[in-house]
């Protein structure tokens, strides 16, 4: 069960916000298995002062237009699974809606199933 976390400068469609969830749950689907229909996902929004994407920092030159996306997922995944999520993720992103592959940022934030309540308070997973 991800929880997808995607933060970008304001602006940009309503089309082009459902996009990104969808393409991002796409390529979770297909690279590392999540359960069908499993769509946890939020975008939030952020005033150009309220955003900054480290411009060059690691040798990649990113525009304004970087996507940010965080992912809370149950730990266990090997490092292919998780280069192959990043891959798929940022070529499904290219294709539609269009993000480069130098503005895609994503950080996948590991947890334990006892961490989860998907509601009613009950540790589903535990």
């Amino acid at each position: 069960m991800p929880f997808t976390r995607i933060a970008l400068k304001k602006g940009k469609s309503p089309e082009y916000r459902r996009t990104l969830m969808e393409q991002i749950y796409l390529a979770m689907r297909q690279t590392i298995g999540i359960p069908e229909n499993d769509r946890f996902a939020t975008i939030t929004e952020l005033e150009a002062d309220n955003f900054n994407n480290s411009g060059d920092y690691a040798g990649i030159d990113r525009s304004g237009d970087v996507v940010f996306v965080q992912i809370t997922l149950n730990a266990g995944r090997t490092v292919e699974k998780k280069k192959a999520l990043y891959a798929e993720i940022a070529e499904r992103l290219k294709t539609d809606p269009g993000v480069r592959p130098e503005d895609v940022v994503i950080s996948l934030l590991e947890v334990e199933k006892e961490d989860w309540s998907l509601g009613n308070g009950v540790a589903q997973y535990a």
